[in-house]
């Protein structure tokens, strides 16, 4: 099918282009051109976008579950349901999320997502595009490899030291679409799970991490490329002993994860990030648990009661336990609430994590030969309609 794309504000890496149409064929996009340009009759079909911004799909690389399903329930069911909320709000693709658990339990959430990446493909035969749902690209193992000191809300029986053996264990397991393993460089054998995961292509991430300044670059020398949630479960920022927070803001290197939700962070931290790191190395996460899109009440995580109070997950006793953010919602904050530019915005939710598990090739911006998977949102960044590899909704 050949698909139009008309009267759309195409936002860029760089820019937004007013007035600009997009084609699409064979789930591919084929030119990006001024409206005018292109002659209507040779489409199948032309989407009107009346004006409003025509974006990347969003990509989270880190989510844990929304609209009342988990990761770990290791079932097709949570996956789909997960993956059909996401569309909604504008996410075309992401990465499931596990937990600190059991290593059964790990074994089981990972086995299902892999199972899952490789029946999602099937279309439906009748009214294809009703049914989109954002695409499943991979595995992240959060856990269960951390600091006990900045666990966060990883379950503390169940951390433990990094080990190559199980590790290649599970990326078998998980038929080689595990994209991020999040590690503490500081614990015994992190080293060694650094230099092995770099080796099979995986982004290392430093997470729920104790490290120090001088432990921090040793990991980054080894291979950790990413931070996972920045600023939160890590050692704090100190004049004397920087630590892991120091160690990633002053090394090109290292990508921050932000959950910018005004609650993890505050935005003139959030303002900190950009001033250090630029545009291009930030990727917007929602880290969202199961309580995303649904009201307040008590959910669980990682087989943990969580109480959500104004939208706030936490833990009985307080601890923050993942989020209930949308990454639309992401977007819009980082322009109203950090005054960062649309199409930067953009680009952190896009490109950036397209480039962090090494998919930019075929995703993250509207470039001729990339996935056709695009997003038509207004000012506010409400998702007014979604396409995916062609299909649209």
């Amino acid at each position: 099918m050949k698909i139009l794309v008309k009267n759309a504000r195409v936002v860029t890496p760089f820019e937004i282009l007013e007035n600009y149409a997009v084609s699409i064929e064979n789930c591919k996009i084929v030119d990006i051109r001024k409206s005018g340009e292109f002659s209507e009759k040779n489409f199948d079909k032309v989407i009107d976008a009346e004006g409003n911004y025509l974006s990347p799909g969003f990509i989270d690389i880190h989510n844990h579950g929304n609209f009342g399903r988990d990761v770990m329930e290791a079932n097709f069911e949570a996956l789909d349901a997960i993956a059909h909320f996401h569309i909604k709000n504008g996410v075309t693709g992401f990465l499931a999320t596990t937990m600190t658990a059991s290593a059964e339990d790990i074994r089981k959430a990972v086995e299902n997502a892999a199972e899952y990446i490789k029946t999602q493909n099937i279309k439906k035969e009748s009214n294809p595009g009703k049914h989109i749902k954002a695409k499943l690209l991979g595995i992240y193992l959060e856990g269960p490899y951390f600091s006990i000191s900045k666990k966060g809300a990883q379950p503390p029986e169940h951390l433990k030291n990094p080990d190559v053996g199980e590790l290649k264990d599970i990326i078998e397991i998980s038929e080689n679409t595990i994209k991020v393993v999040a590690i503490a460089p500081e614990l015994p054998g992190a080293l060694q799970a650094i230099t092995f995961l770099k080796s099979r292509g995986i982004t290392v991430s430093a997470g729920h991490t104790d490290a120090t300044y001088t432990e921090a670059k040793k990991g980054i020398e080894r291979g950790i490329t990413q931070v996972t949630h920045m600023f939160n479960g890590m050692r704090s920022f100190s004049h004397r002993e920087p630590g892991i927070v120091g160690a990633v803001l002053t090394d090109d290197r290292v990508v921050c994860e932000m959950i910018c939700d005004g609650i993890h962070l505050h935005p003139a931290a959030m303002r900190l990030v950009v001033k250090a790191k630029g545009v291009d190395r930030i990727v917007l996460i929602s880290d969202a648990m199961m309580a995303c899109g649904l009201s307040d009440g008590e959910y669980t995580l990682g087989g943990q009661s969580v109480i959500v109070r104004n939208g706030e997950a936490r833990l009985a006793e307080g601890t923050l336990a993942g989020s209930t953010l949308t990454l639309n919602k992401a977007v819009y904050n980082m322009v109203y609430m950090v005054g960062v530019a649309l199409h930067d915005a953009v680009r952190m939710a896009t490109l950036n994590p397209a480039r962090a598990v090494g998919l930019s090739c075929k995703k993250g911006s509207i470039e001729v030969g990339k996935d056709a998977d695009l997003v038509i949102f207004n000012e506010d960044i409400k998702i007014l309609n979604v396409i995916l590899e062609g299909e649209s909704r």
